[in-house]
């Protein structure tokens, strides 16, 4: 079988129309180990769409959330609502369940979890929480988090922030509970990404520096939305420069830096709900 990687839902829509998209991801990696899910989209739409698809979830043990906003975290309540999904474990980053909010001039909005530790328990699930730099959770499939910050372009976004619910004090969201997702294959390594808010460039050199395998494909969203023009071209270079042979960005790159990226990178895909990866 080798590894299969499928994207349940993300924002845009392939040939399958008769899926569900919306702004989220969820991915499903089935390797002849295990099958374990990345991200829950905002809604259980992931859910119909892997019934659609033909993809049976009752053989998931594990959960990985990449960090704690609600388009990658909203629909695990209707995972939880699931027969199957008892037992599961779900892997969290450190600070994961903090409460994060998307600051607009005076306004603030909630952006978090609509779920706590406490629910998963009462689902009978176990919250793992990552607290080294990677975890093996299943033979050749690894959570890393604690991402170097060496690229200075790429700080922490004033927009995000923490409020503290006890003394009211905000923080930037220095998203100290991302994580990512590194699969080992025969063609190198799968890393999936949720939003890679610490930077994507330094989430690729931390996986360059625990990992000697090179990074064969690049999945996930990599939050250039908001970059400029510069930091752009310098995620792109060096996407190139590391020989990344395959890249699969979406979600939060916005349509700016793919328009770039699929004019520039005769590797790059758009990869959308519905595409489904076989890697040997």
């Amino acid at each position: 079988m080798g590894v299969q990687i499928t994207t349940l839902i993300e924002n845009s829509l392939g040939e399958h129309t008769g899926l569900e998209t919306e702004h989220g991801i969820s991915f499903l990696i089935e390797t002849e180990a295990a099958s374990i899910l990345f991200d829950t989209g905002q809604s259980g739409a992931f859910i119909r769409n892997a019934e659609r698809l033909q993809k049976d979830l009752s053989s998931v043990t594990q959960v990985v959330l990449s960090h704690g906003h609600y388009d990658h975290t909203g629909g695990l309540r209707a995972f939880a609502a699931q027969p199957y999904a008892q037992e599961c474990t779900v892997w969290v980053g450190d600070g994961f369940f903090e409460k994060k909010y998307g600051k607009f001039g005076p306004s603030y909005q909630f952006l978090g979890n609509d779920f706590d530790q406490l629910f998963l328990q009462q689902q009978g699930m176990t919250c793992a929480t990552v607290t080294e730099n990677k975890v093996e959770i299943s033979p050749g499939v690894w959570v890393v988090t604690q991402f170097s910050r060496s690229y200075a372009q790429e700080q922490d976004n004033p927009r995000f922030v923490l409020i503290d619910e006890k003394t009211g004090t905000e923080t930037v969201d220095d998203f100290h509970d991302e994580v990512l997702v590194v699969v080992e294959t025969g063609k190198g390594l799968v890393v999936l990404v949720g939003c890679s808010h610490p930077g994507i460039l330094n989430m690729i050199q931390t996986v360059g520096q625990l990992f000697t395998e090179q990074i064969y494909l690049l999945l996930g969203g990599t939050h250039l939305v908001e970059a400029d023009d510069a930091r752009i071209d310098r995620a792109i270079d060096t996407c190139i420069d590391t020989h990344i042979s395959q890249l699969g960005i979406s979600h939060c790159t916005g349509e700016r830096a793919v328009a770039k990226m699929e004019k520039t990178s005769e590797n790059f895909f758009r990869n959308c709900t519905g595409t489904s990866l076989r890697i040997g």
